[in-house]
């Protein structure tokens, strides 16, 4: 897995077969998440004080799991995105041309919203009441201030947005790294989501991924629309900043090879 990206990009499939891989990919992803958080999290009688769902740990290793199955099914496809901030990061790195991130943002777009389509319909055949009881709450979009589980508010979000973005894309970079990436990078990549939401999930139901905001959004309460714009554009700032990060730091030429070269001749 250490070439999914170069070889993605090098022309290895055709960029309507890669655009394919990134909504199938990003449609399961966000179906994990969003069927964790709507089906599962909650789910059972409970008590005052506790209940039986999965809860904030379920959702994460859901989304965790999602990623790594995801990633090794699609990601030599394609580049294994599933995220259009993880797109944007991955071009300002230098591993893809700009020219193609709108169509791998489209794509991404389309596959979280077919899963949010899904779990809608499911929710049709649901008990009384529980389709409309989901979109009053917001359709487990993402949110804060009054929409976040703990309260927190506008600026908490757009930090963890943009930290927790920059974060994974940095791993994302790292770990697919065409000379030093490795083959468990769809392992990494997964925890690392994972990880991320255990963090963030209280404070604004975690996003760090604009496709997954906007498919719930859709579908949730005008709270959810009217906040949404924090989900798109801050997980985006976090990733450009760590594209542009990583090409600085860790893909500059090797000195002492240079060196050595001059040398040599």
């Amino acid at each position: 897995m250490t070439k999914t990206m170069s070889d993605a990009r090098n022309g290895s499939s055709t960029m309507t077969v890669r655009l394919t891989a990134e909504a199938f990919g990003s449609s399961a992803l966000v179906l994990a998440i969003v069927g964790a958080a709507m089906f599962s999290a909650r789910f059972g009688a409970g008590t005052d004080t506790s209940d039986q769902g999965i809860g904030f740990v379920g959702i994460a290793l859901a989304a965790g799991f999602a990623l790594t199955a995801v990633f090794y099914a699609f990601g030599p496809i394609s580049g294994g995105h599933f995220n259009p901030a993880v797109t944007v990061g991955v071009a300002a790195a230098g591993r893809m041309p700009w020219r193609e991130v709108p169509a791998y943002i489209i794509a991404q777009c389309i596959g979280g919203l077919i899963a949010s389509t899904l779990v809608f319909l499911i929710g049709l055949f649901g008990p009384d009441g529980w389709l409309e009881a989901q979109r009053v709450e917001g359709f487990a979009s993402n949110g804060f201030a009054a929409a976040s589980p703990a309260g927190f508010g506008l600026g908490a979000a757009i930090i963890v947005e943009a930290l927790f973005a920059a974060v994974l894309v940095l791993v994302i970079l790292g770990v697919t790294h065409p000379v030093r990436g490795t083959a468990f990078g769809g392992v990494v990549a997964g925890l690392t989501l994972a990880a991320i939401h255990l963090v963030i999930l209280p404070v604004d139901y975690a996003s760090v991924n604009p496709a997954r905001s906007i498919a719930t959004a859709v579908y949730g309460n005008t709270e959810s629309l009217t906040q949404l714009w924090v989900f798109l554009v801050f997980p985006v700032v976090g990733a450009l900043l760590a594209g542009f990060a990583y090409r600085g730091l860790f893909d500059l030429p090797d000195r002492s090879s240079e060196s050595a070269a001059k040398s040599d001749s």
